[in-house]
């Protein structure tokens, strides 16, 4: 069974930066798309950013420009990095991935504070 472990959130003023690291352990199947979903304060999850084995990257639009996102697949594991961050980023960002077999995991979430 997958299971991912987030790491790098924490506490950064606006304008500042962050660097959040999810590794995937225990995978017996191929990961083909990793990715990132934030919930912010009185919102929904949202998907950040998605990137697939071949390379091929979503971002949303709310981020594009500021975040990037990452993946190295010899070590299964996915980046985010997160640039000129606004207080409207704040929330707690969960990693997921899905397999060659369309399963899905999800890890605990990492929480991000950006003060003004």
């Amino acid at each position: 069974q997958v299971q991912l472990v987030e790491s790098g959130g924490g506490l950064v003023q606006a304008g500042g930066s962050l660097r959040l690291s999810c590794v995937a352990s225990g995978v017996l199947v191929t990961i083909n798309v990793m990715g990132w979903h934030r919930q912010t304060p009185g919102k929904q999850r949202e998907l950040v950013a998605t990137i697939f084995r071949s390379g091929s990257v979503n971002t949303a639009d709310s981020v594009k420009g500021r975040f990037t996102i990452s993946r190295d697949n010899a070590k299964n594991t996915v980046y985010l990095e997160m640039n000129s961050l606004k207080p409207e980023d704040t929330g707690v960002y969960y990693c997921n991935v899905v397999d060659y077999l369309n399963r899905e995991t999800w890890g605990q979430g990492t929480q991000v504070t950006v003060s003004s």
